[in-house]
Formats: C-alpha cells, sequence, structure tokens
C-alpha cells in the first residue's frame, strides 16, 4: 500500500500546518483551522492535510466545514486511509457503513505497531487474552488440535494460545504487525489477509479466536458465517466485542469502533448453528481512564448430523 503523505511537499505549507497544530494544542482550534486551510490552499493535494483540517473544523463547532474537509480528503484518497467516512457518519454527514474501510484498519495498525503493546497493555490495562484464554479453558479443557487466531496483531492472544494448541495459525490485515508477532516465533504459519474478504480452505481448526477484533468489523453476519463453515464440527469460536448500551443491533462508536448489543451477538451466532457456552461482561481496557464494557464469548459449532 501506498504510505500516507504525512508532508504536503510544501515546505511553506508545512510550516503553517506545524504552527496550526501549536494553535491547536494550545486550545484555538478556530484559528488553527483557519491557518491549515491557507496551508491547504499551497497543497491542494494534501489528502493528510485535508483529514485533519476536517478534525480541526470538528473541534470548533463548525461541523458543515467539517464534513467539506473530509469529502475533500475521501475525494484525493478514496481508499480512505485516514477514514474520513467514519468521520462523516458520525456527524450525520455521510452515509451509515456496514463496516469500516479496509485501508483505514490496515494504516491505523501499521502506524501503532512500534508502541501497541506498551500502549495497550502498559497504559490501558488491557486483559482481554487472558480473559478469554480462562473462558476457553473452561468450555473445553485440555489441548486443541489447530487454532486459527483472526486478526492477530502482534500475537498477545497467539502467546495465551500456544501452551494449548498443537498448530497455531494467525491472520492479520497489518503487515507491521505480523512482524513483531512473528519475531515472538509462537506461530506456526502468519497470514497477511483483510477479513472482510477472507476464505480458508485448509485443515478444518478446531478453534478460532478474534480478541478485541470485531470491533473493526461492524454487522457481524458474513464473519460468523464464515467462521461457521470453516470450523470443524464441535469446533469453538471465542471472541470479544464492545458492548452497546443503547438499542440496536450495532453501532459505530466515535472512537471510529463498533459497539454490538448482546441480543445481536446471540442471534447471529444462533443463526449460523453456533450454541452460547458463554457469553460473559468485560472491561476490555480503558480509555481515557473510563472502562470500555465488552462482552467475551464462546460458542461452539453443531456437530454433523
Amino acid at each position: 500500500m501506498k504510505p500516507l503523505q504525512t508532508s504536503s511537499g510544501d515546505l511553506n505549507a508545512d510550516r503553517r500546518a506545524d504552527y496550526a497544530e501549536m494553535l491547536f494544542a494550545s486550545g484555538d482550534h478556530t484559528e488553527a483551522a483557519d491557518l491549515l486551510l491557507g496551508a491547504l490552499e499551497l497543497a491542494p493535494q494534501w489528502a493528510m492535510g485535508w483529514f485533519r483540517l476536517g478534525e480541526m473544523q470538528e473541534a470548533s463547532g463548525r461541523l458543515d466545514l467539517a464534513a467539506q474537509a473530509w469529502t475533500m480528503s475521501l475525494k484525493l484518497d478514496p481508499a480512505d486511509r485516514q477514514g474520513a467516512a467514519l468521520k462523516l457518519q458520525l456527524i450525520g454527514k455521510g452515509p451509515a457503513a456496514a463496516a469500516p474501510p479496509s485501508a483505514f484498519v490496515e494504516t491505523l495498525f501499521d502506524h501503532y505497531a512500534e508502541t501497541f503493546e506498551a500502549a495497550l497493555v502498559g497504559k490501558l490495562d488491557y486483559r482481554l487474552p487472558e480473559f478469554l484464554e480462562q473462558e476457553i479453558r473452561k468450555a473445553r479443557p485440555g489441548r486443541f488440535r489447530l487454532a486459527l487466531d483472526l486478526g492477530c496483531g502482534t500475537g498477545l492472544m497467539g502467546e495465551r494460545l500456544r501452551p494449548i494448541v498443537d498448530r497455531l495459525e494467525g491472520i492479520d490485515i497489518s503487515a507491521r504487525m505480523l512482524r513483531k508477532a512473528r519475531a515472538k516465533g509462537i506461530y506456526d504459519t502468519l497470514t497477511k489477509a483483510d477479513l472482510q474478504g477472507f476464505s480458508y480452505s485448509a485443515d478444518k481448526p478446531d478453534l478460532v479466536t478474534a480478541a478485541d477484533v470485531l470491533i473493526y468489523v461492524g454487522a457481524l453476519e458474513g464473519l460468523v458465517e464464515m467462521v461457521a463453515g470453516l470450523l470443524a464440527g464441535g469446533g469453538l469460536f471465542a471472541f470479544s466485542v464492545e458492548r452497546l448500551a443503547g438499542e440496536g443491533d450495532f453501532a459505530l462508536q466515535p472512537s471510529r469502533r463498533y459497539a454490538h448489543s448482546d441480543s445481536y451477538v446471540r442471534r447471529t451466532l444462533e443463526a449460523n448453528g453456533f450454541s452460547i457456552l458463554a457469553l460473559e461482561p468485560t472491561t476490555i481496557r480503558q480509555d481515557r481512564r473510563e472502562p470500555v464494557k465488552g462482552l467475551t464469548v464462546v460458542a461452539r459449532k453443531a456437530h454433523a448430523a
């Protein structure tokens, strides 16, 4: 994938953008947005600059101008590595999407790969792999023949799975996250793939995990159907979601992650032949010193008749 253009390519525009960031950090959001707009007059093809302008306009309360900036970012970068379409949806200026742009998810995790574990575990008290492992062991004590770790990232879930599986395979959209996972030496194979279009035709696993992954999926029907198709009869699907507090099946949050309702998770699993063994409320991580509420779920695929 072509890297993000973090510089406008124009020295004067970059200087103005840097000064705009200083103003923004000091709390002068309106002045910062106006200065960045001036920088973009010098570098009008800078998609990342237009996205940042949208954020500044949003912070200044000028949502119509924010929408114009994000629309321009999307026009210049149709793959939408910044996630402009999600920002437009959140302010009511764009259509609701059933999933985020794949390029946004890939770019996000490529960007955070180097600091991911230090931030998530060290600062945000992330313990979800530990919780999922406990639920897996309760649901089926003993070893698994083959486990498939979807959205494996740097291997935090894999570290928990390795002692209880004979063969462990990891899938992730981010090449840089996979590089971190590969350095740990815990996976038998690692594959770069997008879960939105993922297919798997090798030996059927008896365990599939997706720790803190479905928050970047939205509508679950396609993924759950895919997992049901690749799992061996009696196999387990262990995953987590952020818990939707309001009404509906799922919703995009200000964090640009999706939250899902208990009833939607249950209904989708049961429609695809799963029986639910555990559906437990949990705290996934901290976010701005507030707990992020979620669910850890373990479901079993029915045996073939």
